[in-house]
């Protein structure tokens, strides 16, 4: 037999894991994806412009409204668990957590490497030139000329 009693009415009851359409209107969605092409124009125009070490963030910032957007109201999240809710802002805040690490290294890769007394280029993550190498297998410093082709085998 059926029940017939509503969920809003009895908020501290359990789930009956029996599907709950939460249907919006037309107008609602096509407010949203107003929302969503505009912010993927704001994405695109603010491509264009050099903010400095704030371009990470301004992207950053952008694509968690977009994802907010998408995740809140087309996967349900507006209406489902608040654990479920907690679960995907916990999935978010370490893919945070984990971006800025790795933005923290990259930053740093410039400094002076206190292992081997030099620095390090950013782009190679090689040696700069004008430090002292850390072995002489290393050293570019060689003396003389390349030898010409076929002068080790010559004999005079």
């Amino acid at each position: 037999m059926a029940s017939d009693h509503s969920h809003a009415a009895s908020p501290g009851h359990a789930d009956d894991g029996g599907v709950h359409a939460h249907i919006a209107t037309a107008q609602f969605y096509w407010g949203i994806f107003g929302a969503l092409v505009l912010l993927t124009i704001l994405t695109v125009r603010v491509s264009y412009y050099d903010f400095g070490a704030a371009n990470i963030i301004i992207a950053l910032l952008v694509a968690t409204a977009k994802a907010s957007l998408v995740a809140a109201f087309f996967m349900h999240l507006r209406h489902d668990n608040l654990f479920n809710t907690l679960a995907f802002l916990a999935a978010f805040l370490f893919l945070a957590i984990f971006i800025l690490l790795t933005y923290d290294d990259l930053g740093r890769r410039g400094e002076i490497d206190p292992d081997y007394g030099g620095t390090i280029r950013p782009q190679t993550g090689q040696a700069a030139p004008g430090g002292m190498p850390s072995t002489t297998a290393t050293s570019d410093n060689t003396g003389g000329e390349a030898p010409k082709e076929g002068a080790a085998h010559k004999k005079e």
